[in-house]
């Protein structure tokens, strides 16, 4: 398998990168699970997050289930984006994908040739993600990509573009690449996974346009530096990025992660799989530090 590699192709549109730490964050109990940058939610509130993100309580099957959780996910935005906290600006462009784009062809019965497929892959991103919602909170472990993403929305003194890339990293790096593992994702699928992908790219201004709105967060810059090569210069000749960000590539990201789901189906390329998937990770939030302190983000 080739190594990872950032690429610059728009094809990508639909989401971005961050940091991959080793291990779990472990549950915080004393935390204050109401407070993140923004203005702090009631206790109901909380508890109402609490409930929603709580996917052992969504019974349905197929396409209903999905319906269910994409709502969910959205009262779960309205509630953050309503205070301004942070951790709702990935929340928001997830949300916004989610309506104009993946279901609309979720529901369309001639959109997808394995439509239990389809269904099962756009359900089992949107599960991990409510999933690490849930654990945020209640003082759960998080995984490694979202505690990430959850340290950043607790420090106001930094760009909130920066910590929404964060949020794009840990979804799309790690949690898409493991979702295609999970939805047992086969070669006839392949057509059907870049149809739900490109019709996210068409949508991806709602992400821009709806996070600058609510938040006063530019995402333009970063969409620009990976979809267009527009900022590479600024990081060449710096020591923070590797060969592994700079290297140009030759097919686009959502091509990586699929190849990286089908290596973590192969009991024999997993463990290097996961290595791979690491070690981009790594050095996808170096170079997002790097453009952060260049000011562009």
């Amino acid at each position: 398998m080739k190594s990872s590699r950032i690429v610059t192709t728009a094809i990508a549109l639909s989401f971005t990168f961050a940091l991959l730490l080793p291990g779990s964050v472990a549950a915080d109990p004393g935390k204050n699970l109401s407070i993140a940058c923004g203005t702090p939610l009631t206790a109901g509130e909380v508890e109402r997050i609490t409930y929603l993100s709580d996917v052992s309580t969504l019974h349905e099957e197929g396409l209903e289930r999905l319906e269910s959780a994409v709502d969910r996910h959205h009262q779960i935005t309205t509630i953050l984006v309503s205070h301004h906290d942070w951790r709702g600006l990935f929340s928001i462009g997830l949300d916004a994908v989610e309506h104009e784009a993946v279901m609309p062809l979720q529901r369309d019965p001639a959109a997808f040739t394995n439509r239990s497929w389809s269904n099962s892959v756009s359900y089992e991103l949107l599960r991990r993600y409510l999933t690490n919602i849930h654990a945020e909170f209640t003082g759960a472990p998080t995984d490694p990509a979202w505690s990430n993403y959850y340290l950043l929305t607790r420090q106001c003194d930094i760009s909130p573009a920066r910590v929404a890339m964060a949020g794009y990293n840990a979804h799309l790096t790690v949690d898409l690449a493991y979702t295609v593992a999970t939805a047992t994702t086969e070669p006839v699928d392949i057509p059907d996974f870049y149809k739900i992908v490109d019709s996210i790219a068409t949508k991806g201004g709602s992400i821009v346009s709806d996070t600058k709105a609510e938040y006063g967060a530019d995402l333009g810059p970063l969409w620009r530096f990976y979809f267009v090569g527009e900022g590479l210069d600024r990081l060449t000749g710096n020591s923070e990025p590797s060969q592994l960000l700079l290297r140009a590539a030759d097919s686009g990201y959502n091509t990586i992660t699929l190849t990286n789901g089908f290596a973590l189906q192969n009991p024999y390329t997993k463990a290097g799989t996961e290595q791979e998937i690491d070690a981009l990770w790594r050095t996808t939030d170096v170079a997002l530090d790097a453009l952060a302190r260049l000011g562009g983000l």
